[in-house]
């Protein structure tokens, strides 16, 4: 059997802000797919970007296209001064998630800045981007793309988590990858600890100071979207119009507030695992440090929590959008229906040749 290699640059910013994932990688496919990280960096982000991210919520059309043009440049020139350092001479092409705006699959859009041409134009180098605008037409949530990497990168876990922004996981059930959007994690914990000048709460140690409070965890976990069985995805605007004002209107100190949602999440999780011992969970995502958050959850369920490696803990969804980009070069599907609820398996993404 013919065996395709090539060496990737996998892109990835997720809704959290933490940076931009940088993964340069070497994917071998046979029978099974392999991979080797090379070289991984998250490139910060500074104050500026951070608080022009945060606001492109509420940017008006123009200004939301020159934010997708001056991201698109920042890739290119973050990624070229990556390229450069690293002296990478054999790359075939760079695979770019963008950042996340708005996603909002059920009124029929989603948007990623930052993708394409310009990261072309500036590193000279093909990038394959936009992985997500083609399911959401074909009636998907656009949303988890990460699942086809955990089935084929390690499908030696009954579960894959990853804690970022959102918890998201993925399982094989009948035969299928199934997959979805759990509910918030760092997006809010990190919002609420910004407070306090800090950028996340390191360990989970402020959340283990402080008490739930009852009546907002009845609150959080009543809402109907953690009763809704389609297909589903989360997004900022389920953040900034239902979880925020929800919680805000407590008015609890930061402790009792990152104490309430950490609950939350742990609960919200384990409900949607098979709490039977022999299973494994491979976690991954920021919130694997959190380690009061992994307690809680491990608390709830007999499954056996795995952390990897901090490398496949940082760059795990950086290393899939390299799958995804390996697998639209090669004319294969990256998108399953089973996991976004499309009308069908395909291939997407959108190449700009150098």
């Amino acid at each position: 059997m013919k065996i395709s290699t090539k060496y990737i640059i996998g892109v990835m910013s997720g809704t959290s802000l933490d940076g931009i994932d940088i993964v340069y990688v070497k994917i071998n496919a046979a029978e099974n797919y392999s991979f080797e990280i090379l070289k991984a960096e998250t490139i910060s982000y500074s104050n500026e970007w951070k608080s022009t991210l945060k606001e492109g919520f509420h940017l008006s059309g123009e200004k939301l296209v020159k934010l997708d043009a001056d991201y698109g440049i920042n890739l290119g020139k973050t990624l070229l001064n990556f390229i450069e350092e690293n002296r990478i001479e054999k790359l075939d092409f760079i695979a770019s998630h963008g950042h996340t705006i708005f996603h909002n699959p059920e009124k029929k859009y989603t948007f990623q800045i930052g993708n394409g041409p310009y990261i072309t134009s500036i590193t000279g180098i093909k990038t394959i981007c936009d992985f997500r605008v083609q399911d959401v037409a074909l009636g998907g949530q656009g949303a988890p793309l990460v699942p086809i990497g955990d089935e084929l990168l390690f499908s030696e876990y009954d579960y894959c988590l990853n804690l970022g922004g959102f918890s998201n996981i993925s399982f094989n059930k009948n035969q299928q990858r199934i997959a979805f959007d759990i509910c918030p994690v760092n997006i809010v914990l990190n919002h609420y600890v910004a407070s306090l000048n800090m950028e996340y709460d390191d360990k989970g140690k402020i959340a283990s100071e402080g008490n739930i409070e009852k009546n907002l965890l009845s609150a959080l976990n009543s809402l109907a979207f953690y009763n809704d069985v389609k297909p589903k995805s989360l997004g900022y605007e389920f953040v900034a119009e239902t979880i925020f004002p929800m919680i805000d209107k407590h008015n609890l100190s930061i402790k009792d507030i990152l104490r309430t949602f950490v609950e939350h999440i742990a609960i919200q999780i384990s409900k949607k695992i098979d709490s039977a011992s022999g299973k494994t969970m491979l976690v991954t995502g920021g919130g694997a440090f959190n380690t009061f958050l992994i307690e809680r959850l491990q608390s709830y369920t007999k499954t056996q929590l795995i952390i990897p490696e901090e490398t496949i803990i940082n760059y795990k969804e950086a290393l899939v959008f390299a799958l995804l980009g390996f697998l639209k070069d090669e004319g294969k599907n990256n998108c399953l229906k089973s996991v976004t609820g499309a009308t069908k398996d395909h291939s997407s993404g959108v190449v700009f040749e150098s």
